[in-house]
């Protein structure tokens, strides 16, 4: 009795498929509309509104799963194209990165060797800082000066003293000269009296 009952509900069930695919319009040749225009979500989705469940198995014409299934592969592949090219961008950003990092490694050398260089000077063949340059720059102003200074003081000294010299000189030579005029005329008043001394001689 449950078998006739079980296949009494089959034979009416499939009668019943058999009616709604047969004279659905949507289930004929405009079924493939959705199938060709939608996305894989929506396609699925018009399939399980199309189709039946019956004992748990879902039937769904041969046609319309060999559609689906031609859509899904073509979705993987396009998948697949995109991931293949986003992964090939991402091999050429990557490499534009490491490119743009040794640029920039490169210009921060230069621009620390600029600045380097900037605050260094070169003196005596020795290159130093600024600081250390200017440093030894005004030790050796400064020892120049003192130099020049000891210089001065040292030619002015010489200079005073070359003058007193020659003023002493010059003492020395009138005081030669007067010794010598006075010496002169002492010498010719002695000779005046010693030829006064011979002619009174000889006068008397």
């Amino acid at each position: 009795m449950k078998n006739r009952i079980h296949l009494i509900a089959a034979t009416l069930l499939l009668g019943i498929l058999m009616a709604f695919y047969g004279g659905n319009p949507l289930m004929g040749q405009n079924t493939r509309e959705p199938l060709d225009t939608a996305s894989l979500e929506g396609q699925l989705d018009y399939i399980q509104n199309r189709t039946r469940i019956y004992e748990n198995f879902r039937a769904i014409r041969e046609d319309m799963f060999q559609k689906i299934k031609s859509n899904v592969i073509d979705s993987l592949n396009a998948a697949r194209l995109d991931i293949a090219t986003l992964n090939s961008e991402l091999t050429e950003r990557n490499m534009e990165i490491e490119t743009l990092n040794t640029d920039l490694g490169r210009a921060r050398n230069e621009r620390d060797e600029a600045i380097r260089t900037k605050d260094s000077f070169t003196l005596f063949g020795l290159e130093m800082n600024k600081g250390a340059y200017s440093t030894i720059l005004w030790i050796i102003i400064l020892a120049l000066a003192f130099f020049g200074t000891v210089m001065f003081l040292l030619f002015k000294r010489a200079h005073v003293v070359t003058t007193q010299t020659q003023k002493e000189l010059e003492n020395m030579k009138e005081e030669y000269e007067e010794h010598k005029k006075s010496s002169r005329e002492k010498y010719e008043k002695l000779v005046v009296s010693h030829h006064n001394e011979i002619m009174k001689l000889k006068k008397g």
